[in-house]
Parts: C-alpha cells; sequence; structure tokens
C-alpha cells in the first residue's frame, strides 16, 4: 500500500487525481466480453498505482463505484482483480477456490515470516500440513480452553488499570492498553511469559501493509529506493533476537526437566501437557522423527510470527471499534449494559463462558466486523487461468477481495452506514442468523474457505468477553485531539491509519468512570491472585 513512508510513488500519486480517470463505463459482467472493466489511464511503468491513496481499500471502494463490483488493474506489473460484492466473493472464494488457494508475499512478508509463514505460504504439502497442527494442537477448540485463565487473568489486569486511573482522575491510552492485552495473551500462550513485542509487532503489520515499489515493478526489484529493506532487517533482528533468547532458554529448562525423577515428566521425557504452552508443543514436534515435514527452528519462529502478527493487532483493533462505536451511540451501549446485567447480574464480572448467553453482545462485535473488518482486503493469488462466469483471469493475478466494500453495500445491508446490531438478530432470511465463519460472503471479517483465519474460535471468545467487562465496569469520557474532554453527544473521529490492518487514525484516550467493581477488581478470584 502506499502510505507517507513512500516518497517516490508518493510524489506520482499527489500530482494525479481521480479526474485522470477516462469516463469509461461499468461493463455489465453478463455479456460476452472477456475484458474486465478497467480505468484509464494506465500509466507506464506503475500501471493504475496513481489512483491508489494511502487507505487502499477506500481507494478501491471508490473505483468500484465508477467501474462495477469486478474490475482489473495492474499495479506496476503485477495484473490484479478487484471483488466487490458477495457474489463475486463466493465465485473466487469457493467456488473456484482451488484457483485462488495461494497468496502473493511481499519481499518484507517473505522475510519477516522466514519464508515459513502458514498465513503466507503457498497451498500445498508444507501449508497443509502446519494448518493441521495448528488446528489440532495450538487453536483446536480444547487448546483455547485450556488458556482461558490466561486471558481471565490478562482482562482482570486491564479492568485494575482502569479502576486504578478512574480512582486518581488520569487518562488512559485504550489503544496502546488493549494492544499490550492481546500481545500478553498471545506472548503467554506461545511462550509462556508476557514479553514486550507489541512495538515490533505494531511495525510489521504496518509495513506489511506499505507500498513496496521493488514488489511490483520489477526494474526496481533490485533497488531499496524507498529504505524499506533497511526497515526490514532491523524489524527482522530485533524479532528474531527476542524469539532466539526465548527458545534458548526454554531449551536449557526443558534439558533439566529432563534430567529430574521427579514426576514431573510425561513420557519419552516430555514435559506434561498440563504445564505446555505453545513453544513446548512446538519444540516437541522438532525431537519427533515420524512427523511427515520436519520442524525446524525456522518454523517455530515463522509461526510465532504469524501469531503476534494474527492475533494481537486485529483483535485490538475490533475491541478498540467497538468501544468507540458504542461510546458514539448511548443508546446501543446502554442496551447492552441491560442484557449484561440481566444475565449475569451485579455480583460477578462477565466471563467467556456467558458469552453464547448475550446474544446482543455478539451482534455488537458482528456489526462492528462489518463496518471495520480489522483487515479490510482479502488477498489471493490466482495459480492457474480461469474463468469466472464470462471474464478470463490469468494465472499470477493477484485477488483483492473488498470485505470493508462489501460491508458498506446498501444492495447487501440496509442502511449499511447506521450502525445496527439489532440486524443480526433477526433471522437471514430463513436461514439462520448471519455469521462470521466464511459461509455468509456478504460478511467476511475472516475470510473464507481453506485460507480462512485460523484464529477465529480464539476471536469471537476474546473479543466479546473482553468488550463485555469493560463496558460492564466503565464508562468514558473521551479525551479529544487537544488533551480536553469531548462533551456528551459529541463524535468520537472515526478515521482510519493505512496499513494492512485498518485501525482508527488517533489513539482513544480516555478517562474511565468507574460504573461497576466486582469482587475481581479487587483482588477476591482466584484468576487476580494469580496475576
Amino acid at each position: 500500500m502506499i502510505s507517507d513512508s513512500v516518497p517516490l510513488v508518493g510524489t506520482v500519486v499527489m500530482n494525479l487525481s481521480f479526474s485522470s480517470l477516462a469516463s469509461d463505463s461499468y461493463s455489465n459482467p453478463t455479456t460476452t466480453t472477456t475484458s474486465l472493466p478497467c480505468p484509464q489511464p494506465q500509466l507506464p511503468i506503475i500501471g493504475h498505482m496513481h489512483l491508489l491513496g494511502p487507505t487502499i481499500h477506500q481507494s478501491l471502494h471508490r473505483l468500484s463505484l465508477r467501474y462495477g463490483p469486478f474490475f482489473s488493474l495492474r499495479f506496476g506489473s503485477v495484473p490484479c482483480v478487484v471483488a466487490s460484492t458477495p457474489h463475486f466473493a463466493k465465485q473466487l472464494l469457493q467456488t473456484n477456490e482451488l484457483s485462488f488457494i495461494s497468496r502473493i508475499q511481499s519481499a518484507a512478508i517473505k522475510r519477516l515470516t522466514y519464508d515459513s509463514s502458514l498465513a503466507f505460504a503457498p497451498y500445498g504439502p508444507y501449508w497443509k500440513f502446519i494448518k493441521k497442527l495448528c488446528m489440532n494442537d495450538l487453536l483446536g477448540a480444547r487448546t483455547v480452553n485450556n488458556f482461558r485463565h490466561v486471558r481471565a487473568q490478562e482482562y482482570i489486569r486491564l479492568l485494575r488499570l482502569l479502576a486504578h486511573k478512574s480512582e486518581v482522575g488520569e487518562a488512559v491510552n485504550l489503544t496502546e492498553e488493549l494492544l499490550k492485552l492481546t500481545n500478553n495473551v498471545i506472548s503467554r500462550m506461545m511462550l509462556g511469559q508476557a514479553e514486550e513485542a507489541r512495538d515490533v509487532v505494531r511495525e510489521v503489520t504496518k509495513i506489511f501493509g506499505e507500498y513496496n515499489v521493488s514488489d511490483f515493478i520489477w526494474v526496481f526489484k533490485k533497488f531499496d529506493l524507498q529504505g524499506l529493506g533497511k526497515r526490514i532487517e532491523s524489524i527482522f533482528e530485533r524479532f528474531d533476537t527476542l524469539v532466539e533468547r526465548i527458545m534458548n532458554e526454554r531449551e536449557q529448562v526443558r534439558k533439566i526437566r529432563k534430567n529430574k525423577e521427579n514426576g514431573e515428566l510425561g513420557e519419552n521425557g516430555k514435559i506434561d501437557d498440563e504445564i505446555k504452552d505453545f513453544l513446548d508443543v512446538l519444540l516437541d514436534y522438532t525431537e519427533d522423527e515420524s512427523l511427515e515435514i520436519k520442524i525446524t527452528r525456522t518454523h517455530i519462529k515463522a509461526l510465532i510470527m504469524d501469531f503476534f502478527t494474527a492475533g494481537t493487532d486485529t483483535t485490538a483493533i475490533a475491541t478498540e471499534w467497538a468501544l468507540v462505536e458504542l461510546i458514539n451511540r448511548p443508546n446501543v451501549l446502554e442496551k447492552a449494559r441491560h442484557e449484561i446485567d440481566k444475565i449475569v447480574g451485579m455480583s460477578r464480572l462477565v466471563e467467556e463462558s456467558d458469552v453464547p448467553s448475550l446474544p446482543y453482545i455478539q451482534a455488537i462485535v458482528k456489526e462492528t466486523l462489518r463496518l471495520h473488518p480489522p483487515v479490510p482486503l482479502v488477498t489471493r493469488r490466482c495459480v492457474e487461468q480461469c474463468k469466472i462466469e464470462n471474464y478470463v483471469i490469468p494465472a499470477n493475478t493477484l485477488l483483492l477481495v473488498n470485505v470493508w466494500a462489501i460491508g458498506r453495500d446498501p444492495n447487501n445491508w440496509e442502511s449499511p452506514m447506521d450502525f445496527r446490531p439489532e440486524r443480526f438478530l433477526n433471522s437471514n432470511e430463513g436461514g439462520g442468523p448471519l455469521d462470521v465463519r466464511g459461509q455468509h460472503f456478504q460478511l467476511l471479517p475472516f475470510g473464507s474457505g481453506r485460507r480462512i483465519c485460523p484464529g477465529i474460535t480464539l476471536a469471537m471468545l476474546q473479543v466479546p468477553a473482553l468488550l463485555a467487562a469493560i463496558i460492564q465496569c466503565f464508562d468514558f469520557q473521551v479525551v479529544g485531539p487537544k488533551g480536553e474532554k469531548l462533551s456528551p453527544g459529541d463524535t468520537v473521529p472515526m478515521e482510519e491509519r493505512p496499513g494492512l490492518t485498518a485501525p482508527r487514525a488517533k489513539d482513544l484516550v480516555c478517562f474511565p468512570v468507574t460504573r461497576y467493581s466486582p469482587p475481581q477488581t479487587m483482588g477476591q478470584s482466584k484468576a487476580h491472585s494469580a496475576i
């Protein structure tokens, strides 16, 4: 994506505008033509890059309003097709899934994921093996449930902080605190300890989303015109040093444990299941000679990077967007609290086990994901030439499914710009409530098909539980851009920041006001005593 750190292409973008588009009309996809609608002019070398602003999903949405729901672009030397409706999303991600099963790796992604990422690996034996490993041993329902106490402890840590800030009358940066919480959850699940990796993770997701001229214009492949190569190496060294230290320390602990004969060890000298985190599971796999694919230290580092980037930023972003929507809509917030008070009561803190009994909270999360998908574009690579209706898509074409645009399309949603959780409480034309698990193509925050986000179960527990706990206990007075408290009725800004993910442009800084202090925030719960 184009961002402020792209001086070369940024200069071109700033000097060209949408007025340069030719008056090409939208071609009806039911005609017999094999040529997709395509904006003009297409410039030498850069193709259509001059049409893209910093938030690429918004730029593509504006283009779709002129050129239709399925059109073509060229990013430098890379052909691209853009889909902006549930119909074409289903055609591409389900009907013709195997033709669009892989992803294009940028230089940043390839380096920072050790060229071994689950998220970006080509579809094949390695990807299938790692996906199976993750779903069976790392992200399955049993494993997610085993780490429930970790998440509960981190929720309570945040609530205690907010209670303290409320007591002393200090503001808190909720954006940073939510990132810290989600980072701690992933870090403790992965590594058994909280690590200050969130700054590196945020840099990674930012650079993943930045446009690198070398990725798209072949004549520049060997040149670091924007200085991104140096940044990539700096981030890589910091992350690799951190993970290498943790792995070395863990291997020493494992050696000591294997030499003990005190019953701590299970069969074959391996650590008992009840004290295993993801790192222990993965290190066990490195010692298993029977596996079809040998797991190495590099694979472990790549998976740790995958989990941090996929589970830290995105979960925090979704929770923050939900909070902002509720702050801006007191009537919706009141309905949510009424449900919590009715189902949970006023004697304890809401827990993850309560989430299935809180349909309105779940609807708020779905409505948030509709309007603010943390990853607004589903990307794929066409691995073989295929035909979508009457359009021929060449191999190696980049596919972009604009999930953000689909969620705001009036053809899919009544009053799409209104935040109305109630729409998810109604039946889906007799087919039951709309879900986010990739079967309803008007709502694809986690993608669809074989490459759907494997962390969906964890996310759909964590976000509603965390959101419910926060609004159960606190009101918020938002701090404006000049440090002033916003008055009741003032709207919290909703602009997005560019990147692979779509967070708010400005951090959410608030004065928390305690509404309810359950026993857990006062040190009377098991989860709290374990912090």
